[in-house]
């Protein structure tokens, strides 16, 4: 294979640099330049414009630089690109030009950037690559620590007989927007934790997102044991030895690469417990520069950030201590405190003191912490009371900030583009703004309507292309091409459910009263459908059990093929099923949902919420922009599922169906239309991931770079 930068043509020669910035990602213009290469190969590499260059031809390439219409595109957004890249214009740079030079660390376990880079399992790692994208919009100084695992989280595959099977796939490192990170002397920066007693080394990875940096750890190198070089090969895998492992590596390591890379950082933010391990790096880092343990802990308590996204104890990582002890035997030293007074620093005599818990390590030690919702903050400040006994509940200092959505990746570019025609193209920058989305009352139904059919056309298509690749490549029997999703109607009412498979999510409420829902699908007039994806932990048997269940549904040609399980649920999918879909449907167990934001990135583009009042939903539900299931927590669960499914039930049958079907003599639902805008005005703004940086940066970061506590 011909290298890239040998042919590509003097004209178009910065084609690989943009590919190589994830900033395309999410630039309209930058994808319709790749799109324009080769549609064919666009569509057929699921969008990966590094994929794309190395195989597109020297043919293809110069037959490129010689048409106008793509030059002429090229030089668009190469000039927009240059311009993004330019901090000075940034709403930080102008807003707080005094701390341009104060570096934001960001350590998550997982970051979602796009399906090309597959090391995100679900909402955590969607979160952290949509932060680390508007942390570039907003010209933060910011950099991102995390893991580059070269078999990513796994591929789900579902046999006829339903039961989730993983596999897992090497990622082919020179097919992604990653590149080694090199030292002045041109050798792989390499950076090395005592794991144990023994030496374990990990280079590292970058891979730009627009302005911001992320640094990605990989112990798969030749330096270390076989059983070191699999710590980070794999997302969510292992048991709790394998994962206090990976927790090291991510704290203690993560901060040893930004002190390789010369790194200073003002503000080190946990994006959950996983990383909660840097604090005590960063002490160990003081006291060896002569400060005290209570000094030290004030210096580090002063410029730290803990996120918390888990409202059930269970979810929160604990190692015992025994393990704990293994791994730092003899740390407790290095920081003058006893073995006892260190183990304390992460248990409690009582909820809390069978084990080392990585949440209550970071809750005494971070400076700021924080819940992902109004009603998450509430839950939380009650769970982890005990923790600081001396305060009431409503004082447990743990705040809340609650979650948002990157506007520019998730929206629809046919929205973006019926935006840019009746807002002007400054809504870009002004989506965070309220008064902007008044201006929805200038697009004129039946074009709103349009471009809702075409989205929803486009899902219907690529359900339809996946079933039949998938046949194609012998991968699927014909059962399995049904239950795809190549008998939906694009006609119907169709309801969109996708999200991990855990228990408390209950994905299968709606199918508690079949007789109730069959005559809802099977509606001659009037024809309901229903979507489902997503995956299962691999060690979660009762979440591959719920997908089984809803799996034979499918099947169940009783029900008209108006069931749907689509398999191996990814980034790519998650954007045709938010912006195709007409409801989005939500029905954890309240309040075992802290945030989500499926259901934000779906209003965004005008599709409407059918949730329990849970998570974001109890903020952004305002009577006009969806509906609400129930409110209320009964002890009895078997009581509250069908409570919830009944609610359910009539809501369909009472309001969102004769809404949706509710036609004028040009076809187009008015009311439901007047719902459409009302959803995305309402949540569009208050849920967007700038909003939510701007948030973190005036209530938590800029507290921890002027040393508040």
């Amino acid at each position: 294979m011909i290298p890239v930068d040998e042919k590509i043509p003097e004209k178009i020669n910065r084609l690989p640099e943009l590919a190589y910035n994830l900033w395309w990602s999410w630039s309209l213009e930058a994808r319709e330049l790749f799109r324009r290469l080769d549609y064919p190969m666009w569509r057929r590499t699921q969008h990966n414009p590094v994929q794309m260059l190395q195989e597109l031809s020297p043919i293809q390439l110069k037959a490129a630089s010689q048409d106008g219409a793509f030059i002429r595109q090229y030089n668009k957004v190469m000039m927009l690109y240059d311009r993004e890249m330019r901090n000075g214009r940034s709403w930080f740079h102008i807003t707080y030009p005094e701390h341009i030079d104060k570096t934001i660390a960001y350590f998550s376990f997982e970051f979602g950037l796009h399906n090309s880079l597959p090391i995100y399992s679900g909402g955590l790692g969607i979160l952290s690559g949509d932060h680390a994208k508007e942390a570039s919009d907003l010209g933060l100084p910011f950099v991102g620590i995390g893991f580059m695992y070269p078999q990513g989280y796994f591929r789900q595959r579902i046999p006829s007989h339903g039961w989730q099977e993983a596999v897992y796939q090497q990622l082919d490192m020179g097919q992604t927007a990653i590149q080694p990170v090199k030292m002045a002397d041109g050798q792989s920066l390499k950076v090395s934790v005592n794991l144990a007693g023994r030496t374990v080394y990990a280079r590292v990875w970058r891979v730009l997102v627009g302005r911001v940096s992320l640094y990605l750890l990989d112990t798969d190198v030749d330096d270390n044991d076989p059983w070191d070089r699999e710590l980070s090969a794999r997302l969510y895998s292992g048991d709790s030895e394998m994962r206090i492992r990976q927790e090291i590596m991510l704290g203690v390591g993560g901060m040893r690469v930004l002190r390789a890379l010369g790194v200073d950082p003002a503000v080190c933010h946990m994006n959950e417990g996983h990383s909660a391990f840097i604090l005590l790096e960063c002490m160990r880092e003081y006291i060896a520069q002569g400060f005290s343990f209570r000094e030290a802990s004030e210096k580090v308590r002063a410029n730290t950030v803990f996120t918390t996204h888990t409202p059930v104890p269970a979810g929160h990582d604990t190692f015992s201590f025994h393990m704990v002890e293994h791994y730092f035997n003899g740390f407790w030293d290095e920081i003058g405190i006893s073995r006892e007074q260190f183990l304390g620093l992460g248990g409690h005599e009582e909820t809390w003191g069978m084990a080392f818990n990585m949440t209550v390590l970071a809750l005494r030690l971070a400076g700021q912490s924080n819940a992902v919702s109004r009603l998450h903050g509430e839950v939380s400040r009650k769970m982890w009371q005990e923790v600081f006994p001396a305060n009431a509940i409503d004082d447990v200092p743990i705040s809340s900030i609650t979650n948002g959505v990157h506007v520019p990746t998730w929206i629809a570019s046919d929205l973006h583009e019926l935006f840019d025609k009746y807002f002007g193209p400054e809504w870009r920058g002004r989506h965070d703004d309220p008064a902007l989305w008044q201006r929805l009352v200038d697009i004129p139904d039946t074009e709103l309507w349009q471009v809702h059919l075409l989205l929803k056309r486009m899902l219907m298509g690529f359900l339809r292309e996946r079933a039949r690749r998938r046949w194609v490549d012998g991968r699927n029997d014909p059962t399995q091409v049904l239950t795809n999703g190549t008998l939906l109607d694009p006609d119907a009412l169709t309801i969109g459910f996708a999200r991990r498979f855990a228990t408390y999510k209950r994905a299968n409420l709606i199918f508690r009263d079949l007789d109730r829902l069959q005559r809802l699908l099977l509606d001659i007039h009037r024809p309901v459908q229903l979507i489902f994806a997503g995956k299962a932990h691999p060690a979660d048997d009762p979440g591959k059990a719920l997908i089984q269940q809803i799996y034979n549904m499918a099947k169940h040609n009783q029900l008209g093929g108006r069931v749907a399980f689509v398999e191996d649920y990814d980034m790519h999918m998650a954007r045709y099923l938010v912006q195709g879909v007409d409801v989005w449907l939500n029905t954890p167990r309240r309040p075992r949902e802290a945030s989500g934001t499926s259901g934000m990135k779906a209003s965004l583009n005008g599709v409407p919420n059918l949730s329990i009042m849970d998570g974001w939903w109890v903020e952004g539900y305002n009577g006009a922009n969806g509906w609400a299931i129930g409110g209320e927590i009964w002890e009895d669960h078997n009581a509250q599922d069908e409570h919830d499914a009944n609610t359910l039930y009539q809501l369909l049958e009472d309001e969102i169906v004769p809404l949706y079907y509710g036609r004028d003599r040009d076809d187009v639902p008015r009311g439901w239309v007047d719902l459409m805008r009302e959803t995305i005005r309402s949540n569009a703004p208050q849920f967007s991931m700038r909003r939510m940086v701007k948030e973190y940066t005036t209530e938590l970061y800029l507290k921890a770079i002027e040393g508040e506590k």
